[in-house]
Order: structure tokens, then sequence, then C-alpha cells
């Protein structure tokens, strides 16, 4: 909650349940079982034999995820819990259940319930980090992806014009050609690659060489490096959304100290006074005493 906000002793009571690490672990059981319940009605024998409970074990999971919005918004407050993506994201997957169309439309709602089970990433901090990363690296992954492509062309057309002949079937156009140098990049197949092209030319090992060394290692290293440096990224803002937090709940507990016992009566704001003056008494005391008497200077003058 902001520290402007005022908790009222309903919101900390919530806060304290929502805090509870019991709290989480439930809500976790409770997406886990809904997403079995999702998984048994797949099957048409039990959808026959037991729809009506299977109906009804739906609405409770329901119920049960609207209590706990309901909970974690009034611990937090309306503001303060949609400032938070993942808070918004629970709203809008739990929310969307209640509306008519939704509701009508079988296979719409069958998306929603399974959405739910995404909602136990804001549960487990280190699948949030991996999703987050894995976010984050799309645009170095998609760079990679067109430098890859340049690569895998420019030695297609040069596969093409050296197997054209001998190896239609891997290199008798382009798109066979990038094709076969895609599989090459995983290195499956090298070996028969290889023994090919040196029936054409010896010299065509240096073709292979040089693309499995950019392509395979050059080019999957960077794709490495670019996934390493998004998961850093990525729990750094964990890191400081954690801090922030930390920070935000500190911050409440010194408003409330000083809304409350933190707050000065008028005894001690005497008290204080008191002692401040007797301070500063003793202060002039000791500065009148280390001046010379001024009288015993103007006589010997």
């Amino acid at each position: 909650m902001a520290g402007s906000e005022r908790r009222t002793p309903g919101s900390q009571w919530c806060a304290r349940v929502t805090e509870a690490p019991a709290f989480s672990g439930g809500v976790f059981l409770l997406i886990v079982a809904n997403a079995a319940l999702l998984g048994v009605e797949t099957y048409p024998g039990a959808t026959a034999r037991w729809g009506g409970a299977l109906r009804a074990t739906e609405t409770l999971f329901l119920a049960a995820f609207t209590a706990e919005l309901a909970l974690r918004i009034a611990a937090r407050g309306p503001r303060a819990f949609l400032r938070d993506p993942w808070n918004v994201f629970d709203l809008l997957v739990v929310g969307a259940a209640f509306f008519p169309l939704v509701r009508e439309n079988a296979t719409v709602l069958r998306l929603l319930r399974l959405a739910r089970v995404l909602r136990t990433v804001r549960l487990l901090p280190h699948v949030r980090i991996i999703l987050v990363a894995v976010v984050r690296a799309l645009p170095g992954t998609l760079s990679f992806t067109l430098v890859g492509g340049l690569l895998a062309y420019v030695y297609a057309m040069l596969g093409w014009m050296l197997f054209a002949g001998d190896d239609p079937a891997h290199y008798g156009s382009i798109g066979r050609a990038m094709l076969s140098l895609f599989l090459l990049m995983t290195l499956d197949g090298l070996g028969d690659a290889v023994r090919t092209g040196l029936e054409v030319s010896r010299w065509t090992f240096l073709y292979f060489a040089s693309y499995v060394l950019f392509a395979s290692f050059l080019l999957v290293n960077l794709l490495i490096g670019v996934v390493i440096t998004s998961l850093e990224e990525a729990r750094q803002l964990e890191s400081n959304r954690e801090r922030q937090e930390a920070g935000g709940a500190e911050g409440e507990g010194e408003g409330e100290g000083e809304g409350g016992q933190g707050r000065d009566g008028p005894e001690e704001v005497r008290e204080r006074i008191a002692r401040l003056r007797a301070g500063l008494d003793e202060l002039e005391a000791s500065l009148g005493a280390l001046d010379p008497p001024s009288g015993g200077s103007r006589g010997r003058s």
C-alpha cells in the first residue's frame, strides 16, 4: 500500500493473512487443483458421469479465487494493487468469468480457466524471473534470427552453386539448401554432408568448417549470451521490486508509529523542553567560566 493510504484494522488483518506463507501455499494448491479439474473434463466419460459435480467444483474454485483477490485488494488498497502488472493479470483472468458473454462461450471460458495456471508465476519468484527474462530476450532473439537468416542465405547460395548438380536432394534450390544448412546448425548429419562435399572437391571442407564455426558456435553462443544477460536483468528487476515493497512496508510502519505510539504527549514535550533548557544553562555557565574578567584587564592597562 502506498504511504499516503491509511491502513485500517481490517486492512492490516487482511495484510497479515495474505502475507502468510500458508496463504500463498493454499492459493498455489487451488490453482493446481483447478488445472487438474480442467484436465479431467477432457474425458467424455467423466463429464457425462460427474458433470454436475465438476460444475459445482468449478463454481467453488471461482468463489475461492474471488475471495483471494478481495483479500489482497483490501490488504494493499485498490491503487497499490493495480500498480502491479501481475495483479492486473490476476484480476482480468478471474473477473472475466463473471461476464455473461464469457460464461456463455465454453471455449473462451476454458481458455480463461487455463490462463489461471499462469497465475502460479506470481507465486513462484524464480519462475517469474525466467518468464521476464524470456520476454526481455525477445528483441535480442529477433536480431539473432535476422543475422542467422542472412548467414544461412549466403551459405545456401554458395551451397547451391557448389553442390546443386551432385546433391540436388539437399542443394537443388535455395529453399532446400537453407533447410539443409539449418539442420547442419545442430550438427546433425554433418559427417554425411562433409563426405558428400569431399566427393565434389576437397576444398568444400572449408565451406562446411566455416559454416559450422559461424552458425553452430558463434551464433549459438551469442544467443546464449543474450539469454543470460536478460536473465540477469530480470533478477535485478525482481530485486528492485522486492526492495521497493520492503521500503513501502517500512514507510507504512513509520506512518503508523507517528500516528499512534510514536507521537509524544504534552508531558513528554515538556520534559524535553526542560532538558533542553538545562543543557543550554550548563553551556552558558561553561562559556562564562572560560572568559577572563574584563575589569582586571582594564586596570592593568
